[in-house]
């Protein structure tokens, strides 16, 4: 049976051209990890860059891998990253459907088209799937490779199984040119003949993905530099249609020391591990982005970057072919960069959950607290146990009183204390002025530094060698009546 050419035509003329288009792809198979989230953020920025348009396409052909609500996720990750899409499933866009098993007929019939051009045929052999993987197929000894055309059509046509597979040049060399790693050339005999299209109608990702690309109108392909050795064939895929052929831009891997690469199957967290361990979106953008691009020129030297400010700054040239070493302590860094740059209301607003994890008491301040921490705080899991001894008093070792560089010792600690409880139960109020204009006052009465009395009092009001505020920000929280109970089982600690 012909083809009908016109449905090829109306293809064509659905395309939209003439700005960068870039796609993202994932396969609804589980969580985001790190290396997929910066394909993502590439894919955007390349996009926002140029003024272009970003799209989600959902590659779901591989039905024996697919997770359920993997494809919410997808959603979930990239709006809360602020990688909007311009077109994709649930938005729409003029290429639809962006949903790859709702293009399914598509792939058949550019499939057939190219058997008929002479770069892909028939196949009725048995073989098995894990033979494909593994790399296994000679296709020298394919008899199906030089079967008569329409000796293969009559068998299609009279009901026998079969897969379309690519067919690929026996004699000479193929060059395809990548953004990052340049021109690469490989012998066609060291390629295999491909499954396009398998026995059950569906197309391989190999082929779907070079198919949408043309008729979704991506200029620039991202994706990871495993796929280089599958290139040529995707670059003869494109001639043998006659179509031009996009922008490759292969990353280089994430990795987790000089030797692994980052996997999930390794313990190696995804962008949802990333932000239960207290990592904040932006500063784990930002630290992506730097995974394989630096910026050039003036802004060579800066590390924080807004996410506006990557798009602006963003270009190819700054990609690196060396792979990246994911370095959580870095990742760290970047995150006290950005707890310590959020205006005190949006730390507050973020830390109250973490805070309110171990401080239950509805009378304590959580924005109180929050301010204490702002500027001691690493990622906001550190938060509940930096706070705990707000909503009960730790059972605390009495030899915390004994610090030599403020001077205070177990008997200084117990003169202290007992005159800090009689000053501080007589307050007229109790604001923080107050609390350390008296304390600074009575230090001075008793002939002492500062530190000698501050230390026991904020001891035994925390019961922690370690807090975030000092004395006066504690008891102040803590409130009067606590503050003073706490100093009084201090000093029964020291009698």
């Amino acid at each position: 049976m012909a083809l009908d050419m016109r449905y090829f035509e109306e293809m064509e003329a659905k395309i939209p051209r003439g700005k960068v288009r870039t796609r993202f792809a994932p396969s609804p198979t589980g969580y985001m990890h790190v290396g997929n989230l910066r394909t993502a953020l590439y894919t955007w920025l390349i996009a926002r860059n140029a003024g272009g348009t970003f799209i989600l396409r959902i590659e779901d052909t591989d039905q024996t891998r697919q997770v359920e609500g993997a494809t919410e996720l997808i959603y979930r990750t990239l709006a809360e990253c602020k990688l909007d899409h311009d077109e994709g499933p649930d938005v729409g866009g003029p290429v639809a459907p962006y949903i790859q098993t709702q293009r399914r007929d598509t792939y058949g019939k550019y499939a057939r088209l190219l058997v008929e051009k002479g770069h892909a045929y028939y196949c009725f052999c048995e073989k098995t799937e894990s033979e494909e993987d593994a790399g296994d197929f000679d296709r020298g000894e394919d008899p199906c490779r030089e079967l008569d055309p329409a000796q293969a059509q009559a068998r299609v046509d009279a009901g026998e199984p079969y897969v379309i597979r690519q067919k690929i040049p026996r004699e000479g060399t193929t060059t395809f040119h990548d953004a990052i790693f340049g021109d690469i050339t490989v012998e066609n005999k060291t390629l295999d003949d491909q499954v396009l299209i398998k026995r059950d109608g569906l197309p391989t990702y190999n082929f779907a993905n070079v198919v949408d690309d043309h008729l979704m109108g991506i200029t620039h392909v991202v994706r990871g530099s495993e796929y280089l050795s599958s290139a040529p064939k995707y670059d003869l895929l494109y001639r043998g249609f006659g179509w031009e052929v996009p922008t490759y831009v292969h990353c280089s891997p994430v990795m987790r020391d000089a030797q692994h690469k980052m996997s999930k199957r390794h313990g190696d967290p995804s962008y949802e591990d990333l932000k239960a361990q207290g990592f904040l979106t932006e500063a784990i953008l930002n630290y992506v982005a730097l995974l394989g691009w630096s910026p050039r020129g003036e802004l060579a030297e800066r590390e924080i970057f807004s996410l506006e400010e990557l798009a602006q700054a963003f270009d190819l040239e700054g990609m690196s072919k060396s792979p990246a070493i994911f370095d959580l302590d870095k990742l760290t860094h970047f995150n006290a960069l950005y707890l310590r740059a959020m205006a005190p209301e949006e730390f507050a607003r973020v830390a109250e959950p973490y805070i309110r994890q171990s401080v239950k008491n509805p009378a304590l301040d959580a924005a109180e607290i929050a301010a204490l921490l702002q500027a001691r705080c690493e990622k906001l899991t550190d938060i509940p146990e930096k706070v705990d001894f707000f909503d009960a008093l730790p059972d605390y070792d009495v030899n915390l009183f004994a610090n030599k560089k403020s001077k205070s010792t177990l008997d200084s600690s117990k003169e202290m204390l007992s005159a800090a409880v009689g000053m501080l139960a007589n307050l007229p109020n109790w604001k923080p002025e107050m609390i350390h204009d008296s304390l600074a006052g009575l230090a001075e009465g008793l002939g002492v530094k500062n530190a000698t009395l501050m230390w026991p009092v904020r001891i035994a009001a925390a019961g922690k060698a370690v807090t975030p505020g000092g004395a006066v920000e504690i008891c102040h929280i803590l409130g009067r009546e606590e503050t003073v109970r706490r100093l009084k089982l201090g000093l029964e600690k020291l009698s």
